[in-house]
């Protein structure tokens, strides 16, 4: 009886010595690498040219501009309105695209030149925000999240792929569709 309360004291004094004296756990720290910007790919534009004729001081030349460039930008470059012009048929706001004439008329001038080239055809593949934005029912902001999607994206194929843009639906597509290239 006495070796039997000599190991069962043994036992009981093991299991305390381990249950006391157990080794802490392992604490594993995982250092992820530190994360590096990759540049996001950004479209080139073109410089654009334009045909100014009409009643500006340099009237019948081509003119070299910025894309994004506005009608009153080419008619500074132009030297100005001469005393003749009729400044209020010419939209000054109005975006130039590449190729344009730009006709200013002269006042009681019966001419009906368009000041920018119609109907516009965006290629949307590489249009700025700002060419995006002229399209019918399209804001600044969509005209962003189309150029965004584009670049993350790749290249929309047709004007189906647009539907993937979040806020572009089917009555955008159609109105938008004879408007845009896909080049």
């Amino acid at each position: 009886m006495i070796v039997f309360l000599i190991v069962a004291l043994t036992i009981i004094a093991g299991a305390i010595l381990l249950v006391t004296n157990r080794p802490s756990p392992v604490q594993i720290t995982i250092n992820p690498p530190q994360s590096t910007q990759t540049p996001l790919p950004t479209m080139t534009t073109s410089p654009l040219t334009i045909y100014v004729t009409g009643e500006v001081l340099n009237s019948a030349q081509l003119y070299t501009l910025p894309a994004g460039s506005r009608v009153e930008d080419v008619i500074q470059l132009a030297g100005g309105f001469t005393d003749t012009a009729d400044r209020e048929r010419v939209n000054l706001a109005a975006l130039l695209r590449d190729g344009d004439q730009i006709h200013i008329p002269a006042i009681g001038q019966s001419v009906e030149l368009p000041t920018v080239n119609a109907p516009l055809i965006v290629l949307i593949n590489q249009a700025t925000i700002e060419e995006i934005d002229t399209l019918p029912g399209i804001g600044p902001e969509l005209a962003s999240r189309i150029v965004e999607y584009r670049e993350v994206n790749g290249p929309f194929a047709d004007v189906a792929a647009l539907d993937e843009v979040e806020g572009v639906g089917p009555s955008l597509l159609e109105a938008i569709g004879p408007l845009v290239s896909f080049e």
